[in-house]
């Protein structure tokens, strides 16, 4: 029997306390009492003061201060680097984007590169999406996201899988309707490791090689649905090729068949972005600023929420393969991008 597994339970705030806290493990108890797994518990806050998170971070929870702007991001980096499990995004959606604005990327991977896994650049991102470090505040409220991949197991087409996610969203809904704090489900295809949590697994289940199918409409009726069957919308609700965290999907960038342009490919008719991409030490600095501006005109152009993460272990060139050390981002030889 698939499982019912929540990726994560986020509430926003602009007062972080222990009732917060003390929200999020409410709703994370009455989701595993109707048979739910949840990997993660989250709290947004709304805040440019890394104090009042210093007392809450201690690791069990994740937490993230939501978007900063580029003048903004670097004078919190001293306490992001000591930070146990803080994430922020960086908002370029109308930056005329420079150096200046990828100079926090590569200061991040020569000073703590593990903390490149906790920070993205947005462009008109969505508020109130559970899921870090694109999370950002606009009240005070909570929401849900799930990792959907697993509830593929046993199905044998694409349809039969989104019935499923179907049942569960409407689930979910009825149990949690009745709160006026519950914003709703962001329904967002959230794949990790691999198996039947892999999005890459079930596509490669059907049938159908990766790259092969990046040329069919397989994953713009998958966005099609989730956007329009979800009871309750809210955040993304998008699809997420995160390139290190699906482990199956670093396969595919190992064997060449998910290029940056790939990637950028399908994040425009039905992707997010740029998720946990791999970048070498060595990586021409100009090339992450004509990434950034291509994934700001897409984003402009459509009004599309889109995002752009590059990880680094902070040593591995070209050509070389990485030690995250991070058990949620698969080593690779490293490519150009």
């Amino acid at each position: 029997m698939a499982q019912k597994i929540i990726r994560t339970v986020c509430a926003f705030t602009d007062n972080l306390t222990n009732d917060t806290i003390t929200k999020v493990k409410d709703v994370h108890s009455q989701l595993e009492k109707q048979g739910y797994i949840i990997q993660t518990k989250r709290i947004c806050v709304d805040t440019k003061n890394f104090q009042p998170l210093k007392l809450f971070d201690d690791g069990s929870i994740f937490l993230s201060l939501g978007t900063l702007t580029p003048q903004e991001a670097p004078q919190i980096l001293s306490d992001f680097y000591a930070s146990k499990n803080v994430s922020f995004n960086i908002d370029l959606t109308n930056e005329d984007i420079t150096q200046k604005h990828t100079q926090i990327l590569f200061d991040v991977i020569q000073n703590k590169p593990s903390k490149t896994f906790n920070f993205t650049y947005v462009f008109n991102n969505s508020h109130s999406s559970p899921f870090f470090p694109s999370a950002t505040y606009n009240t005070n409220s909570y929401s849900i996201g799930l990792q959907p991949t697993d509830l593929a197991e046993g199905c044998e087409s694409i349809d039969e899988w989104l019935e499923s996610m179907k049942t569960i969203w409407n689930e979910i809904h009825t149990l949690f309707s009745n709160d006026p704090d519950f914003l709703g489900i962001d329904s967002s295809i959230a794949p990790l490791f691999q198996g039947s949590s892999s999005f890459i697994n079930f596509i490669r289940r059907l049938g159908i090689a990766f790259p092969q199918s990046t040329t069919t409409d397989i994953y713009m009726k998958i966005t099609k649905f989730i956007k329009a069957e979800n009871p309750k919308p809210i955040g993304l609700n998008g699809l997420m090729f995160p390139c290190l965290e699906d482990f199956e999907l670093a396969e595919e960038y190992e064997k060449g068949e998910f290029s940056i342009e790939r990637n950028v490919y399908l994040s425009l008719h039905s992707g997010l972005g740029i998720d946990t991409y791999p970048i070498a030490v060595d990586e021409e600095k100009e090339r992450v600023v004509d990434i950034l501006k291509l994934v700001q005109g897409f984003s402009n152009k459509y009004k599309k929420p889109l995002s752009a993460r590059f990880v680094s272990d902070g040593k591995s060139k070209l050509g070389e393969k990485t030690d995250f050390q991070h058990q949620y981002l698969k080593d690779v030889v490293l490519r150009s991008l």
